[in-house]
């Protein structure tokens, strides 16, 4: 038996977001990589997933830090696994081995080399895959983490300004008046502050982090969904079903929560992949000008801005415009099938 039902029109909806396949084989994909990225120290670490040494076994991934020693080699301070790879091939009857990620480097980490200088091209023996940036790094790693750390950015932002705004624009549209009025004027001048100037501000001051940048950009993320929720709300408050409901005696909690916000669900859910895309980019723009996350922290946009200043290492920035043009398309199918898909159009008969 099902946990729970849809609603007839709700799975005409569903079953038309299928068949737009394009756009429902871009969410199953993009789905796959956001889930990914939450495991992402399985694919993309330094650290082994799994070493057995001598009848021992330890999983150093999400364990604790083990020093060198304690696998055999000769240090204190935290083991090299791919030293202890190469060390345990050496040794194949002591039955020791060490399971590696498919991508044996982290993100903060420099390969370097004696009498060479970075950035490295790509390379299947050195395993850097897609190469290294300026001063090492593996680029692969920073692609990975760095999608982690937008889409995440994206998430978090697009969560909290959707509530923010939802809640005032449904609250514009159905009480109106000079509550309305009050935060028309304010949205109108909170609209012409320059964005760009506040984060070059804020920036010259402290140096911002993860949640400081969300803040600054919930300061003006908010206003255009406001506006969106103001516009549907005022129209679904005049409608019959409305009137009906106050002439029964529902209070406008009830009339707000279990009639208007479920009837405007299909505005709200059509314009989400667009935020995501929007906080991606967002996030991007401020690291490739500067204003952005601090460094190391790997980012798309710090990787753009090496790659645009160094375009004889053509990986570099060949690698973040691919990964960048795949993402957003694949969100933009997404939101073009949703937005085709919850089309009152498609789902309304007139007689």
């Amino acid at each position: 038996m099902a946990l729970f039902t849809l609603n007839p029109l709700t799975r005409k909806k569903v079953n038309r977001f299928k068949s737009i396949r394009r756009g429902y084989y871009s969410f199953i994909i993009f789905t796959v990589l956001v889930l990914l990225s939450c495991v992402a120290e399985m694919l993309v670490n330094s650290r082994a997933l799994v070493v057995h040494y001598n009848g021992e076994w330890f999983f150093p991934t999400y364990g604790a830090v083990i020093p060198g020693k304690k696998l055999g080699l000769d240090y204190d301070y935290e083991t090299n696994y791919r030293d202890l790879e190469a060390k345990f091939e050496q040794e194949k009857d002591t039955g020791n081995f060490v399971i590696l990620p498919p991508i044996p480097y982290n993100a903060f980490e420099n390969d370097l080399r004696d009498g060479e200088y970075p950035p490295f091209p790509p390379s299947l023996e050195t395993r850097h895959y897609l190469g290294t940036d300026t001063i090492g790094r593996d680029v692969a790693a920073r692609l990975i983490y760095g999608f982690r750390t937008a889409i995440f950015f994206s998430l978090i932002l697009l969560f909290v300004s959707y509530l923010i705004g939802v809640s005032i624009g449904a609250a514009m549209g159905y009480f109106g008046g000079l509550f309305d009025l009050l935060f028309q004027r304010i949205i109108e001048i909170w609209s012409n502050i320059p964005f760009l100037y506040v984060i070059m501000i804020v920036s010259s001051i402290m140096i911002p982090n993860f949640f400081t940048l969300i803040a600054i950009i919930l300061v003006f993320g908010w206003i255009q969904m406001t506006w969106y929720m103001r516009t549907v709300t005022y129209k679904e408050k005049a409608r019959e079903y409305v009137m009906a409901a106050k002439a029964l005696g529902a209070s406008n909690k009830r009339v707000i929560f279990n009639h208007i916000l479920p009837n405007t669900v299909s505005i709200i859910v059509t314009f989400i992949p667009f935020s995501i895309a929007n906080g991606i980019i967002a996030l991007t723009s401020l690291d490739y000008l500067g204003f952005g996350l601090p460094p190391p922290t790997p980012s798309w946009g710090e990787l753009l801005s090496q790659g645009s200043n160094n375009l004889e290492s053509l990986w570099i920035v060949s690698s973040v415009i691919v990964a960048m043009t795949v993402v957003l398309v694949m969100v933009t199918f997404i939101g073009e099938a949703i937005r085709e898909a919850f089309d009152p159009k498609k789902h309304t008969t007139y007689e």
